[in-house]
């Protein structure tokens, strides 16, 4: 049996996750009472007529705080069921999340006539502390549409053909922020920028002209093997302590040249030595 427990504060996109579960085969529950959560396991497994059950739960602050308090031992009482269990904690920067609220006109579950929506907002991070503490995924949606969600979720939960640690290996660009639920980063900046030379600079780092002259710079070829010798040594030790997911992330300026061609180089030698490597290309 496979169970995925979504959570993560209000406006983060835990109901786009859900939808993408469901559409998937899991049966998705939102809101369960978090002290049901082993019950709904133990259930599960005796009374399904599936031999892989895939079963998919929100919890979130609409939970009582005593429930949420527990989570830790709640969680540890599931897995004692022999049951894979993978925690999802999505989450977006307060601006943001303001954002989405004003413009949707919802109400936030923790506001009240004594308590403003910034306020509930914080609140809600402290209640769901003990959850984000043991998520096994956090997924920061600041800058993600829905559809660049649903992708993220499908790449991540939903793309491992073996079982293990899931690894991503992410370009990005600095100027539109660096993803804060990346594990490692990697800062490529200091390599020869294909953006100031005019016949490259509309082209990207999947593209043949660009790739050609990252390949005949020393320095991209130096950080590279740099890079991989790191990532190859320490990875492996990262699976061994049963870690479910890392995210690698090679950033340069504006995320379609220089951490483009890392990334790419970096998965194809990855996937040589380790299962379950994704590559993905944020800002392109």
């Amino acid at each position: 049996m496979r169970l995925i427990i979504v959570s993560g504060r209000s406006g983060s996109g835990k109901s786009t996750a859900l939808a993408v579960l469901e559409d998937n085969g899991y049966y998705c529950i939102d809101n369960l009472p978090a002290g049901l959560l082993p019950q709904l396991a133990e259930n599960a497994l005796i009374n399904t007529e599936l031999l892989q059950p895939l079963v998919a739960v929100s919890i979130d602050a609409r939970n009582l705080p005593s429930h949420l308090s527990r989570f830790p031992e709640l969680l540890e009482d599931a897995r004692s069921k022999h049951i894979h269990c993978d925690v999802v904690y999505l989450d977006a920067d307060e601006e943001t999340l303001l954002k989405r609220f004003s413009e949707t006109r919802r109400r936030h579950p923790l506001t009240n006539t004594q308590r403003s929506l910034a306020e509930a907002i914080r609140v809600e991070s402290d209640l769901l502390g003990p959850i984000a503490d043991l998520a096994d995924l956090k997924i920061d949606t600041t800058n993600l549409n829905l559809y660049q969600l649903r992708d993220s979720i499908k790449l991540r939960l939903l793309n491992q053909p073996e079982p293990g640690t899931a690894f991503l290996v992410e370009s990005f660009g600095f100027k539109r922020g660096m993803p804060v639920d990346a594990d490692l980063v990697f800062d490529v900046r200091c390599l020869p920028n294909p953006y100031w030379k005019p016949e490259l600079r509309d082209h990207s780092g999947l593209e043949q002209p660009v790739i050609d002259y990252l390949a005949a710079q020393p320095d991209v070829e130096e950080m590279f093997q740099d890079i991989s010798s790191y990532l190859l040594k320490w990875l492996p030790r990262f699976a061994a302590s049963n870690r479910a997911y890392v995210t690698i992330a090679i950033g340069c300026t504006g995320g379609h040249h220089r951490s483009v061609y890392i990334t790419e180089r970096l998965g194809q030698v990855l996937q040589q030595t380790l299962k379950n490597v994704q590559v993905r290309h944020r800002d392109l």
